[in-house]
Parts: structure tokens; C-alpha cells; sequence
């Protein structure tokens, strides 16, 4: 009787410790579905959007304990506007200064979770050499085994809004707007 009331004792205590010490994953971006876009007024005209074509990084996440990391490198070379001559104008020292400062990077500082979603990521970015902290809200979040690669994927959607006067590249401001969306679409795959 003693025995089998320390088996089920240590059966119950294992079941609800387990959840715990659950191993966080690590996950790395998927560069052909990762595009970091950017949109701001122009002149009044309209809302510009471009976008950067090469990204690179990792998430780190422990689903059961609510928590993880996020380490993302944009290539500041790779910025997309639809025209090979802004591109070039936009890598200038007036912009990204891309020649000096090649890489945006994000790290998180701390995730939040509502319920078993992601909604937001606490965390420094840098740009031309220039961090402050951001938010990213997390706008969709979803983790499933992925059809073509065979391994556990996730992908995310997350928007937050900056100004590019404060990382050193406010030229043209305020007729050019100083505010900038981020809207930031990513998947990555388990390893």
C-alpha cells in the first residue's frame, strides 16, 4: 500500500513539475519567407512602402514557460524600393549609411504572452550604430509542423512605429515623414 502511494504520488508530482522544465526551441529564420517592410509618407502624396530582400537570425522559444529570445539581422544592402536608383539613394549617409552600418539588428529584451499566443517582443534596435528600445506587437502567431520542410515551423506577424530622426536619418523631415511602420512578416524552421 506504501508503495503504490509513493508511485502515484511521484506520478502526480511528475506531471505537474514537467510542464516546468519544458526545453526551449530553437528555430531559424527562414530567409525566403522573411521580409522586414517599411512605409512612410511622402510629401503628403502618398504612403511608400519597401522592404528588405535578406534577413538572417534566430528564435528562441519555450512555449510551456513563456519565454524566449529573438536575434534578427537585416542587411541594410538588401533594402527594396522598386527603383535601383532610390535604393542606392537610400543607402547613403543621409538614410542607412549602408557603406559604414551594413546590418540593422533587433534583440529581444522579453516576450509576452496572452494565453499560448505570442503578443508581443520587448527589445533594442540598432541602426546606424543608433539603439533604442521598441516594441513589437505581434499581430498573428502560429506554430505547426510545416508541409514541404517535414520539421516544426512558426511564423509571425508583428508591427511597431519609429522615428527614423531618432536612429540619425531624419533628412527631409517633416515633409518626408519622420514616423516609419515597421511591419515585420517571419517564419522559421526548427533544427
Amino acid at each position: 500500500m506504501q508503495l503504490k502511494r509513493l508511485a502515484l504520488i511521484s506520478t502526480l508530482a511528475a506531471t505537474f513539475v514537467a510542464p516546468a522544465f519544458a526545453a526551449p526551441e530553437t528555430f531559424v529564420i527562414d530567409g525566403t519567407h522573411t521580409f522586414p517592410r517599411f512605409e512612410y509618407n511622402h510629401f503628403g502624396y502618398s504612403t511608400q512602402q519597401s522592404r528588405f530582400n535578406k534577413t538572417t537570425g534566430t528564435i528562441v522559444i519555450d512555449r510551456a514557460g513563456k519565454s524566449g529570445s529573438v536575434d534578427v539581422t537585416i542587411d541594410t544592402k538588401s533594402v527594396d524600393t522598386g527603383s535601383d536608383l532610390f535604393n542606392e539613394h537610400i543607402q547613403g549617409e543621409d538614410f542607412f549609411d549602408s557603406a559604414k552600418h551594413p546590418k540593422i539588428t533587433f534583440k529581444s529584451t522579453g516576450l509576452s504572452f496572452d494565453g499560448d499566443k505570442l503578443a508581443s517582443v520587448d527589445g533594442n534596435l540598432t541602426i546606424k550604430g543608433v539603439t533604442k528600445p521598441v516594441k513589437l506587437e505581434v499581430t498573428s502567431f502560429k506554430c505547426m509542423d510545416h508541409p514541404i520542410v517535414k520539421k516544426e515551423a512558426c511564423g509571425a506577424n508583428a508591427v511597431t512605429t519609429i522615428k527614423r530622426s531618432d536612429f540619425g536619418a531624419g533628412k527631409f523631415a517633416p515633409y518626408v515623414g519622420d514616423d516609419v511602420k515597421l511591419v515585420i512578416a517571419v517564419e522559421a524552421v526548427k533544427q
